[in-house]
């Protein structure tokens, strides 16, 4: 079994100075109407990557003899946090840095805990040292998982020493992180007696954990709810078959406010490779984003087929804006940049997980909105409000990223309305949009 690894090019603007800081101006064009070729969907190609190497699958370079291989998985992403999953599992080297890549160390943790005979110690950034860890490792060693912590307890780095796992029922809550949950799930095929995973309390992030099922499903998996706590994975083999990977509707998410944000009538973007009617969590951006004044046509609706989607202005914004992100926590920096950019009030919730992301989130946003001029109040470490309160910007140092690419995606938008913004260390959007820069120019913007 083979897979085909798309390298992809890097960003121009990414790697013309390795500086550890730099600092882009951003201008933003009068009018576009540009179509832009999404990046694929990280959270597909991690799950392919690891169902793929827990079927036995080899990975070899880019080589177009590989094009008519049964097992080829095309279209893989090209980002970091996918790139650092595939240089682990093509080279498998005694110490795996997987950088700063959150669902590469929760996937790959559970898929080191099940290779028989083999030894890693996993670790990552600074950040990722301080990310916890400990719900996962407990969870596999009471699988019989063989884990030890290499620094403090409860965070990377691990040492895993791989063996044949009997499996059998677990017990979980449901509100840890779906990569977690994932994870597991993930393995469950290569568990002697299955998994039987009960999750209790609250199940937040859902939409993850049944992307997870489907994905498994489709590589010949049996995996499903057997009630609306309890998922039972059958001892069941993956199969190997040809996988095409669609467009990220994270990515997506950023077109889409700039769209918001657009003050031309005739702006309009086309965005390729989206399907319609996708496991993606983040496809609810386009719903969302319909609330906003963004109007959504799919050119085919054929369930399973990448096709192109049209974003135009529809003339229709709600006052003020309510939801529940405990489904899709990824979209949440996007929309609190630009609802308060287009001085519309809201209220968030269910944004609990966003304090141990590549950043606090939740305090990220506070102090780079206020540089723009809006105060945000948080709530119950999971809820931001701003009801309008406005007070003097000050955002001439730049808008800082934190090493957290989301926080550099969702903010560079805001130059539609705040010519020459500038961002800091723009260079972590590579973690998973690596093209966005260089998209944002040909869209017109300059930078």
């Amino acid at each position: 079994m083979r897979v085909i690894i798309y390298e992809g090019t890097a960003s121009l603007y990414a790697k013309q100075n390795e500086r550890k800081y730099m600092q882009y101006h951003i201008t933003a064009p009068a009018q576009f109407r540009q179509t832009i070729k999404l990046p694929a969907s990280k959270s597909i190609s991690n799950r392919a990557l690891m169902i793929h190497a827990l079927s036995g699958g080899q990975l070899l370079p880019d080589d177009d003899a590989c094009h008519t291989t049964a097992c080829s998985l095309e279209n893989l992403s090209d980002c970091d946090d996918t790139k650092v999953i595939v240089q682990a599992l093509r080279h498998r080297p005694p110490t795996i840095d997987i950088k700063a890549a959150g669902t590469a160390m929760r996937f790959m943790t559970a898929y080191l805990a099940v290779q028989d005979g083999a030894e890693h110690v996993i670790t990552g950034t600074e950040r990722m040292k301080h990310r916890p860890i400990g719900t996962l490792v407990d969870a596999l060693r009471q699988l019989g998982a063989d884990i030890t912590y290499v620094g403090e307890e409860g965070f990377p780095p691990l040492r895993i020493r791989g063996q044949r796992l009997q499996g059998g029922p677990l017990e979980v809550p449901g509100n840890i992180s779906s990569q977690y949950i994932s994870a597991l799930l993930l393995i469950g095929p290569a568990l002697q007696q299955g998994l039987t995973l009960r999750l209790t309390g609250d199940i937040i992030s859902r939409p993850y954990i049944e992307l997870t099922l489907w994905m498994m499903r489709e590589f010949g998996a049996s995996a499903e709810w057997s009630n609306f706590e309890t998922i039972t994975v059958s001892p069941q083999p993956y199969t190997c078959r040809p996988y095409y990977i669609e467009s990220d509707w994270s990515a997506a998410s950023y077109w889409y406010e700039i769209m918001a944000l657009s003050g031309n009538a005739d702006d309009e973007l086309r965005l390729e490779g989206l399907m319609d009617g996708s496991k993606q969590g983040d496809s609810s951006v386009r719903y969302l984003f319909s609330l906003l004044g963004v109007k959504t046509v799919f050119d085919t609706t054929t369930a399973g087929v990448p096709t192109t989607v049209t974003l135009r202005h529809s003339g229709r914004c709600v006052p003020r804006l309510e939801y529940d992100f405990t489904g899709s926590p990824d979209l949440a920096q996007t929309f609190v940049v630009c609802c308060s950019l287009m001085g519309v009030p809201f209220h968030f919730r269910g944004l609990s997980t966003l304090k141990i992301k590549e950043t606090d989130r939740i305090q990220a946003l506070k102090n780079e909105m206020r540089k723009l001029g809006y105060v945000l109040h948080d709530a119950n470490d999971s809820e931001l409000v701003w009801n309008g309160e406005r007070c003097e910007p000050s955002y001439e140092s730049g808008i800082d990223t934190y090493e957290d690419h989301r926080m550099a995606l969702a903010f560079a938008p805001a130059a539609l309305r705040i010519p020459g913004l500038c961002i800091n260390n723009p260079q972590v959007v590579t973690k998973s949009y690596p093209r966005f820069w260089d998209d944002l120019i040909h869209c017109g913007f300059k930078i």
